[in-house]
């Protein structure tokens, strides 16, 4: 691709490394500061709405679908433009870009807590969506092409730590405010979070843009965001129609055919959206599968342990992510020493060891977690997924963002972000579907005698067994059988993890 990145800094600046403009020491925390507060906003909004499902019910007066749907749609259309929306800012300018973005994700927060409908609500989450997708790249692609490359490894571990522990944090502050005011508060913090990071990129973020005589890649960019679409809007269907469903089905045959075509066009395109022939290094594709694989089982494990809190331990939202809280605490610290670590033993044998800890974290878990163990029973694989998981995201995404040339790294980093995403839908969807069926095949041995209403709503779940039956005895075989479903998934998430394992020590980056 005939290309040559251009970069510019404010007055401020110092230094310079390969022939591009180099902040200096104090403006570079500065970016670091501001880049990551954009972030935050982005990442606590794909959770911050979870807390809230039964107030948006009753204040809308909305089906369970329908709040899903609002729920949803936000990360739907993130993951649909993160591809091209990355390389429009390589274009246009990445601190453009990504003031745009801003101004239209906190537009759209405003308008989502003033939302009269839940038809309002829904527009202005998909808004939200495609602004979030022109932040969420533009951040990180700051980071790789301003910082030097002795320090670009610790800043992506700043950045990768707020990205995986961030959504925590959103839960906590969403938990904090439903219980104590109302739900429509939950868009304050984000739109205060666009103002501050909007104040602080206009003062500090150099601009930074691909200059290529290349003419954009629409159909690319098109055959991109179907593809994403299909498949994320089957992992997130399948679950609630089934997956053998005639609409999921579609949707993902819609979107394998439309990777497919993807695929081939990229290869026949002289200047393309994103080069596909870099799959081949083996930098590109191990980090893509880390991620993918570390996103998905961590989602996964997510989205049990907050029922489990509530439902089997009986303790309230706001409780409940707090219990999550050290385990993404220790996640973003362990980020953030990931690159010193990698800098003494290698990238691979970061990643392997941090894979390696989460994989004991989630085995500790299946082992142990038990309704009578409580808490205690399930803190220490917490930690050990908090601390692996924190170890092994950022050297993965420093070998995607590595993998490609400095002026594409809008292209790069939304590659990072896509990986991220549909390992979080693969994830929630593969491991909620085992916990379900394993959940139904304990449950059925169980209710022998029990009234065919109760039975049948014991069946759908163990929120519906609690809500059909307060008898004891019918209590502790649906905790039960929640965890017996969960155990069949732990093991499963530590098979996959068994594998990338090996793959990583075989085929991880290099230094």
């Amino acid at each position: 691709m005939n290309t040559s990145p251009s970069s510019t800094a404010s007055p401020g600046s110092a230094g310079s490394t390969g022939g591009t403009t180099v902040p200096d020491a104090r403006q570079r925390r500065a970016i670091l500061i501001a880049v990551c507060i954009a972030l935050m906003a982005v990442i606590a909004s794909v959770s911050g709405l979870n807390v809230a499902q039964p107030d948006l019910a009753v204040a809308f007066d909305a089906s369970q679908r329908t709040v899903l749907w609002i729920i949803n749609s936000y990360t739907l259309t993130l993951a649909a433009l993160l591809l091209p929306l990355g390389a429009v800012g390589d274009r246009w300018g990445r601190k453009r870009v990504l003031a745009i973005g801003l101004t239209l994700f906190g537009l759209a927060n405003v308008a989502a807590g003033l939302a009269p409908s839940a038809g309002v609500m829904l527009a202005a989450r998909v808004l939200a969506g495609a602004g979030a997708a022109m932040i969420m790249p533009v951040t990180l692609a700051v980071i790789t092409s301003t910082f030097p490359a002795e320090e670009r490894g610790r800043a992506i571990g700043v950045w990768t730590g707020v990205a995986g522990g961030g959504g925590i944090l959103g839960m906590f502050l969403s938990a904090a405010l439903v219980d104590v005011a109302s739900w429509r508060y939950l868009f304050v913090l984000p739109v205060l979070l666009v103002v501050v990071a909007f104040v602080m990129a206009q003062r500090s973020v150099p601009d930074s843009r691909e200059e290529t005589r290349h003419s954009f890649d629409v159909v690319g960019s098109l055959a991109s965001i179907v593809a994403v679409a299909g498949l994320v809007f089957y992992l997130q269907e399948a679950p609630e129609q089934g997956w053998g469903a005639p609409v999921p089905l579609i949707s993902l045959g819609v979107g394998l055919a439309a990777a497919g075509w993807f695929v081939r066009w990229e290869l026949r395109r002289r200047a393309p959206l994103l080069d596909v022939r870099l799959f081949r290094e083996r930098g590109l594709t191990s980090g893509s599968l880390g991620l993918l694989a570390v996103f998905g089982v961590q989602a996964g494990i997510f989205v049990v342990l907050y029922p489990f809190f509530q439902a089997v331990l009986g303790w309230t939202g706001l409780l409940s992510t707090v219990a999550l809280m050290p385990m993404a605490l220790l996640m973003m610290a362990s980020s953030g020493l990931a690159p010193r670590l990698a800098e003494r033993i290698g990238p691979r044998a970061t990643m392997a060891t941090g894979i390696a800890l989460a994989t004991t974290g989630l085995a500790l878990i299946a082992a142990f977690v038990s309704v009578d163990g409580g808490y205690p029973a399930l803190l220490p694989g917490m930690l050990a997924m908090g601390l692996g998981m924190g170890l092994s995201m950022t050297p993965a995404t420093e070998a995607i963002t590595g993998a490609l040339p400095r002026d594409r790294q809008g292209v790069a980093s939304a590659l990072n972000d896509v990986t991220r995403e549909l390992g979080t839908a693969l994830g929630v969807a593969l491991l909620g579907a085992l916990v379900s069926a394993g959940y139904r095949s304990d449950i059925d041995t169980k209710l022998s005698g029990v009234p065919a209403n109760v039975a049948d709503a014991a069946r759908e779940g163990i929120s519906s067994a609690l809500q059909a039956s307060h008898e004891p005895s019918l209590v502790h075989a649906a905790q039960e059988s929640f965890i017996s479903g969960w155990q069949t998934a732990m093991w499963a998430g530590v098979a996959i993890m068994a594998v990338l394992f090996a793959y990583i020590l075989a085929r991880g980056p290099k230094r």
